[in-house]
């Protein structure tokens, strides 16, 4: 296999950390639910620090597999105090537009290098983006919609269950 440019190789470190980054940023939205006894919330979000990590992972094994040594940066702080569980769900959505775009960005340059292995290993977390800025708009407006007395008790039942597979 020829080996993988310098352009592509900066790509999917800057991803793996972006994972890394969305995984820690997962954890403190847990945290924040888990402080305002959203525990269907927290136990959702802690779910999703779980998948960013495995999406590091992924980038780590990928650029291991191809003879490059991943390189782990600093990851900042992520934003830790929200208003209520809307501002929290239009989090999310800008987390995953932003996630989304770097895919993008690491997809392209396997395109421009002609990196297929690259490729076609990207094709996967595009395709994982789909999915994650739906349920993200599906949250926002499953948040709008819990403003009546109860709702967000409901709402947050209602994570419980899916979470426990019942997909209603």
């Amino acid at each position: 296999m020829a080996p993988i440019k310098p352009n592509v190789i900066s790509e999917l470190q800057r991803q793996l950390n972006e994972e890394l980054s969305a995984a820690h940023a997962y954890l403190a939205l847990a945290l924040w639910s888990e402080d305002k006894n959203l525990k269907g919330f927290a136990r959702f979000f802690y779910k999703q620090a779980g998948e960013e990590r495995e999406h590091a992972l992924k980038f780590t094994q990928h650029l291991l597999d191809r003879g490059v040594s991943p390189v782990l940066t600093a990851i900042p702080a992520p934003e830790v105090h929200f208003d209520g569980l809307l501002q929290v769900a239009e989090k999310t959505k800008a987390m995953e537009i932003s996630n989304t775009s770097g895919i993008h960005k690491a997809y392209e340059a396997a395109v421009q290098e002609k990196d297929y292995p690259a490729q076609v290993f990207l094709h996967w977390f595009i395709e994982e983006q789909v999915e994650e800025e739906a349920w993200t708009n599906e949250l926002i407006v499953r948040c709008e919609r819990a403003n009546c007395a109860g709702g967000l008790g409901e709402l947050d039942r209602h994570i419980e269950k899916y979470l426990a597979g019942d997909k209603e």
